[in-house]
């Protein structure tokens, strides 16, 4: 660094701007590559001049002769040859003073071929584009073949030299990028609406999670980061915009490991007289035509060579019935509190103290069934106790109309039909409230401003989140700090 910073005042005390505000770039590395690909080895087409910029990502000098790699953003890549002959002595010179490995560079020449056959323009001129005070991490090829680099961790720490490294770090930003606009694209081709709501919250609600807390000094009150979109877009319901949506973020104060980050992306979705059996399926045309739109296919490959099917119709399970097979005896949502305990115990599950029945049997359900699931599937009909906006079922007393989707093992959406009953849903929200007085950190509080919303008339609907870096995993197979740009990690 010490060197590449003297380098850095040499040219300033020259007269050379080592960062210039505009450069005079004609063409792009690319579309260099695509309309001039298959030249016989050994031609110069000297009429053809482009001015092109990149990062050296490989040097090497062969005499009079030196060679340079430039990479553009996408990672194309391109070889640049300075001749003495062409650019002279003195830049030659100057060339090999300034440039170093990392240094985005501007290179004005002809195209041609070298005589190995290898497309590249032979520089006319040249000019630091922003020296690089900070050299690149260093590569290697281990014995096995393998390209090694940064650590995962560091990849995670430090993405910028992650994306300059790692062609898959870029693609993993292109597919995301592509998966958010074939959401939007489904949406728009299905008549729903996009809208944006609150983040800053007076009341956390609409999830069962631990918030984050904060404090707006121009009215001098706490408030939350929210959660979840879902009281603020039922109150759109109520308004009359009957097929709405939002992707944004949420906040959860939660762990953070290989499936969950504090901050994350949410796609929450609601429909005026539609049902969590109408989610269902608009659920997996999101996903499908997810996959195609960002990979070309249902049939993934994921990020360990293994294919995975996310196409056709997926399997559906009964919570309660999926759990009484795994366990060998009969488990319903009668069965009491004290005999799911006992049955935790037995499994070595932890019960916390303000754990309502149902949420034990959830507990055991995850453990016993959730987590070795493989195909994608819909785990149905949950209970009561545990799912405070849903709406009862129309046929199984004490449980609701409310599914999770489980892809290979993690859960990745959910979905109801969802609770219309404003004299039932302050119940609930009286109950969790009094849930979380008695100690349960995510338990919602009673929203006043909601009920008054629903009191108002709240069509029949269905909803659905799903966590975006969730859908992401599903569909490439990789932890979620990978599906992300940017995540939060633990300061050094």
């Amino acid at each position: 660094m010490a060197i590449r910073a003297a380098k850095r005042e040499k040219m300033i005390a020259a007269g050379i701007e080592p960062y210039p505000a505009e450069l005079p770039v004609t063409a792009t590395i690319a579309g260099v590559r695509e309309e001039h690909e298959g030249l016989e080895p050994g031609t110069e087409l000297e009429d053809t001049v482009v001015g092109i910029a990149g990062r050296v990502m490989l040097m090497r000098t062969s005499g009079k002769l030196f060679f340079a790699t430039l990479q553009d953003g996408p990672g194309n890549r391109i070889q640049v040859m300075l001749s003495q002959k062409i650019v002279g002595e003195d830049e030659m010179a100057r060339f090999k003073a300034d440039v170093d490995m990392g240094d985005h560079i501007f290179i004005q020449g002809h195209v041609g071929t070298s005589r190995r056959g290898e497309l590249s323009i032979f520089a006319h001129e040249w000019k630091m584009a922003s020296k690089a005070l900070r050299p690149l991490p260093k590569t290697y090829t281990k014995e096995d073949g393998e390209e090694a680099g940064l650590s995962e961790e560091n990849r995670v720490r430090m993405r910028h030299l992650d994306l300059i490294m790692r062609p898959a770090a870029r693609e993993m930003i292109r597919v995301r990028a592509n998966v958010m606009k074939s959401l939007r694209s489904t949406f728009d081709n299905r008549g729903y609406v996009e809208i944006e709501t609150p983040t800053l919250q007076p009341i956390h609600g609409g999830a069962a999670a631990r918030p984050f807390t904060t404090h707006i000094n121009a009215y001098d009150e706490d408030l939350y980061l929210r959660i979840a979109t879902e009281l603020y877009l039922k109150r759109a319901v109520v308004g009359g915009i009957d097929k709405v949506f939002e992707i944004g973020k949420n906040f959860r104060n939660e762990g953070a490991d290989s499936t969950h980050s504090p901050e994350f992306t949410a796609l929450e979705v609601y429909q005026s007289y539609g049902t969590y059996d109408t989610m269902a399926e608009l659920t997996r045309a999101l996903i499908q035509n997810a996959a195609m739109d960002s990979l070309g296919t249902t049939l993934v490959t994921l990020a360990d060579g293994t294919e995975y099917d996310l196409g056709g119709e997926w399997t559906e399970l009964d919570l309660y019935e999926s759990l009484s097979e795994a366990l060998g005896q009969e488990v319903t949502v009668q069965t009491s509190r004290d005999e799911l305990e006992k049955i935790a115990d037995q499994h070595d599950i932890g019960v916390a103290p303000y754990a309502v029945a149902g949420k034990i049997a959830e507990d055991l359900w995850e453990e016993l069934v959730g987590d070795k699931l493989w195909a994608p599937t819909f785990v149905r009909d949950f209970p009561e106790d545990t799912s405070p906006l849903t709406r009862p079922h129309r046929t199984k007393p004490g449980v609701t109309e409310k599914w999770d989707l489980y892809i290979r093992g993690v859960e990745t959406g959910t979905a109801y039909s969802e609770l219309a009953d404003p004299v039932i849903q302050r119940e609930r929200l009286v109950a969790q409230s009094l849930a979380a007085a008695d100690g349960d950190p995510e338990a919602m509080q009673l929203d006043e401003d909601f009920i008054q919303a629903m009191e108002q008339g709240f069509p029949p609907a269905g909803g659905m989140g799903m966590g975006i870096d969730r859908l992401l995993q599903a569909i490439t197979g990789l932890g979620i700090r990978e599906t992300i740009a940017f995540p939060y990690v633990r300061r050094r």
